[in-house]
């Protein structure tokens, strides 16, 4: 359980040193840049295995229908982050809200909560949640203003379907070679 939390610590802390500290950061210039990235993938690999090898800590059982609803809510987060990736037009909700990578995360995040009840998971999904949430707000104090990008095409539209389609799957592939089901059993 150690690595994950050094692991999320990392992360957070990595992501927060721009907003948190800029005049540190801007000193750093393009090194801080190497910095970060060698942070945030030495986080990553932390988070990984601290998961993984964190040892199984009953807090509750979610109901097993909350695997319906968190099945739809990252299919809606693939769509939410897909459709920040268009150059210049964004697909909904993207030329809504200003972070829609952020929100995408949020709700992956939150959907993870609905379904997972040992420690490890409330550690790694609400510390996400938490983080995507602080990174809006201290984003939105540093840069207040933002202009809302124009609506995309239909084109956009269907690649981006088919694009959430397919990564769906994938993460369905992925899930069940790790040996755990998205589906309710």
């Amino acid at each position: 359980m150690a690595l994950l939390i050094i692991g999320l610590a990392l992360w957070v802390g990595a992501h927060y040193f721009k907003r948190l500290m800029p005049r540190q950061r801007m000193k750093l210039g393009d090194t801080g840049k190497g910095l970060v990235a060698l942070s945030v993938v030495a986080a990553l690999l932390l988070i990984i295995f601290g998961y993984r090898w964190a040892p199984f800590i009953h807090v509750w059982s979610p109901p097993a229908f909350f695997t319906h609803i968190n099945n739809t809510l990252m299919i809606l987060a693939l769509w939410v982050y897909g459709s920040s990736a268009a150059k210049g037009a964004k697909a909904w909700p993207a030329y809504k809200t200003r972070h829609p990578q952020l929100l995408a995360v949020k709700i992956w995040a939150f959907s993870h909560l609905l379904v997972n009840g040992d420690l490890a998971s409330i550690l790694l999904f609400g510390t996400m949640l938490a983080w995507a949430v602080g990174s809006v707000i201290l984003i939105n104090r540093a840069e207040p203003h933002w202009v809302a990008p124009a609506p995309a095409g239909r084109a956009t539209y269907i690649r981006l379907a088919v694009i959430t389609a397919v990564i769906t799957v994938v993460i369905i592939a992925i899930h069940a070679w790790l040996g755990v089901s998205p589906f309710p059993v």
